[in-house]
């Protein structure tokens, strides 16, 4: 029921308990197991594991099972005090590894992403945004038809000197249909690529022949072409961010394996050894 905790009484959610009238910080103690205190903070970072489907249930519910999770869960691994299995101990080890290995990054990366790290990450993407190539952008309508026939019929149409909008909205089956099928503003790599190809030779005030992908027949007109401009923050916030993180963590990586003395001893083993899970029960 609970993420990362495998066992739940059946009674969990309905037993009866009272939260300590004192409690008032993470240090407070709810239960105890033998010698072991559980403290308000183990139920509170229980509370913030569970899935997003709890996030509605009331805290007066989910307390008194949270404890009963905690107590059945400390009974448990102290019936298992030294008495792990070399598999079971191997899991354990790594999960703990895996455990504190996301907390150093995420501390790190926390720390590393704020406003102003964002600002100079932006101003360096625009620097160089500006010095690449020029992107170029196009705007372009498009009319969509399934069968030859009705290209045959857009094309007389479009022959007898009727405007292109107004053809898109009789003809067309494309949702930029109402629109007089007008596209909006794209760069190279946003339209599949034989219709991007067909656009890009194409003058500005340029009809198209018809065009057969597997979306039917295109008839292209291409309104305008623009230098694009620098994508503004909110744009690229996402990436930006991503990749500050992504340098936090090499950089933290890097200076903590410059510190300690690491001996990578896999080279030479044989690779097929990864898959003897045998070797575990030994």
């Amino acid at each position: 029921m609970f993420k990362n905790a495998s066992f739940v009484a059946a009674t969990a959610l309905f037993a009866a308990f009272a939260p300590p009238a004192l409690a008032q910080d993470a240090a407070t103690i709810i239960a105890r197991v033998g010698a072991t205190e559980i403290t308000l903070g183990h139920a509170i970072a229980l509370r913030a594991q569970l899935p997003a489907q709890f996030a509605q249930v009331p805290d007066a519910t989910l307390f008194p099972a949270i404890v009963e999770q905690l107590i059945e869960q400390e009974l448990l691994a102290q019936s298992q005090s030294g008495a792990l299995a070399p598999r079971d101990q191997m899991m354990l080890e790594n999960e703990t590894r895996n455990f504190l290995a996301n907390a150093a990054l995420v501390r790190a990366v926390s720390a590393a992403v704020t406003e102003e790290t964002i600002a100079a990450a932006y101003l360096a993407y625009s620097a160089e945004y500006d010095a690449g190539e020029p992107v170029t952008e196009y705007h372009a309508a498009h009319i969509l038809v399934r069968s030859e026939d009705e290209v045959a019929a857009v094309t007389t149409a479009l022959a007898e000197g009727r405007p292109f909008a107004e053809v898109a909205q009789e003809f067309s089956i494309d949702g930029s249909a109402q629109q007089g099928g007008d596209l909006g503003w794209f760069a190279a790599g946003v339209m599949i690529p034989e219709f991007q190809a067909a656009v890009e030779v194409l003058e500005p005030g340029q009809v198209s022949e018809p065009l057969q992908t597997r979306f039917g027949f295109h008839v292209i007109s291409l309104l305008e072409t623009r230098a694009a401009g620098v994508p503004a923050l909110d744009q690229v916030r996402d990436d930006l961010v991503a990749e500050i993180q992504r340098e936090t963590s090499r950089a933290l990586i890097a200076q903590l394996r410059d510190s300690a003395d690491v001996e990578n001893l896999a080279e030479g083993l044989d690779p097929t050894l990864l898959g003897q899970s045998s070797l575990l029960d030994e």
